[in-house]
């Protein structure tokens, strides 16, 4: 069966004072279409973003990311 990867980056950002894509591209050294890109399911971000997306929400690294099956 296929997997996909989601995020919870949207959710966790309006639950960090409704931070912005820019706010989080500028704090994780990206750009502002890489996050929209990740948050739309579109671009898998490299295991080192990901945890320093982890880190900057001070979230374990499978709150903000799941690996799930898809039908």
């Amino acid at each position: 069966m296929a997997k996909q990867i989601s995020n919870n980056i949207r959710k966790l950002r309006f639950e960090h004072d409704e931070m912005t894509q820019a706010a989080l591209a500028e704090a994780l050294g990206v750009t502002r279409q890489t996050v929209a890109a990740m948050e739309g399911n579109k671009y898998p971000p490299s295991l080192e973003l990901a945890f320093k997306l982890a880190d900057l929400f001070d979230e374990d690294i499978s709150d903000v990311f799941e690996y799930n099956e898809i039908n």
